[in-house]
């Protein structure tokens, strides 16, 4: 039976490893001398949870999958049953093309074809190119049509430090303000806030241990580089996942199980909240034939 996720494609950097998905161009793969720094699934298997997805033209959630397009309405597809909700774009379930596969990078496209909820065509392309102990995915996307139009783009990786507990993590994010998860809500979210002297406040470095996230971080404090930086540590081990300016908000989930191994955590770098295709928040507006690039990177120390 052909695997679900399609063709997978290795690339290798000296003892650095990963490994592509076709479907979706998803990381499924990535570790360093043998150890690895992202959540796994097996070839044969469904991504669980989005795992390592590319998440395009928009990320997270569209609140029952409506929205306006220069005042014509739009209806996507319900994607996520539960709720309602269109949720995590277009592309992770679409064959992408090979485009080109080096040995330590390989470049994969996709078009996003007009279809009911969405009015303009796309092309997209995603870069993944390793160095010997980082991991750089750089995301481009044109505007095919000929009406300018606002987009978002986002990831959803899990990360971890070899074999150690995700509780016995400690994550460090540069946020300042936060929407929190409302557990009973169609779109899950509250209202933006700062997270001064709440449970919200990660700047200073806290165990993951106790922590129940699926909750939306902006305001993120750019590091000397311009990049954000996302940290989670162990001891002496540290696993940098850094967002580009673009990437305006990350997004944390905790689920209690994943791939076996019990909690993971998500750390999922997006350029625009949930809803923006409603509220606008952070849109990357093309003009037509106008081109976007960002880049966001797994670094391990």
């Amino acid at each position: 039976m052909a695997n679900p996720t399609g063709e997978q494609f290795e690339i290798t950097r000296g003892n650095a490893r990963a490994v592509v998905t076709e479907i979706g161009a998803g990381l499924r793969v990535f570790e360093v001398g043998g150890v690895p720094y992202v959540e796994e699934f097996e070839a044969d298997q469904q991504p669980p949870k989005g795992l390592g997805q590319v998440l395009l033209p928009w990320p997270n959630r569209t609140k029952g999958g409506r929205w306006e397009f220069q005042d014509e309405p739009q209806q996507l597809e319900i994607t996520e049953q539960a709720r309602g909700n269109a949720i995590h774009g277009l592309t992770r379930h679409l064959e992408w093309e090979l485009l080109e596969h080096a040995e330590s990078s390989i470049t994969l496209a996709v078009d996003v074809e007009v279809q009911p909820g969405w009015p303009v065509p796309l092309r997209a392309t995603t870069t993944y190119e390793l160095a010997p102990r980082e991991l750089t995915v750089t995301h481009e996307i044109r505007n095919e049509g000929e009406q300018p139009i606002g987009v978002g783009v986002g990831t959803h990786p899990y990360f971890r430090i070899g074999d150690v507990p995700t509780d016995e993590l400690t994550l460090t994010l540069p946020a300042t303000r936060v929407r929190p998860y409302l557990a009973d809500e169609q779109l899950p979210y509250a209202e933006e806030r700062d997270v001064e002297g709440t449970e919200y406040d990660f700047r200073g470095g806290r165990l993951l241990a106790g922590v129940d996230l699926d909750t939306a971080f902006g305001g993120l404090s750019a590091a000397e580089d311009g990049n954000h930086h996302v940290e989670l540590a162990h001891g002496e081990q540290r696993l940098l996942v850094w967002t580009g300016p673009d990437f305006h908000w990350a997004q944390i989930f905790t689920p209690d199980e994943l791939t076996g191994r019990g909690r993971a955590v998500a750390i999922e770098p997006m350029t625009c909240p949930a809803d923006a295709l409603n509220t606008g928040t952070d849109l990357i507006e093309l003009e037509p034939a106008a081109s976007w690039s960002g880049s966001w990177g797994i670094r391990v120390r």
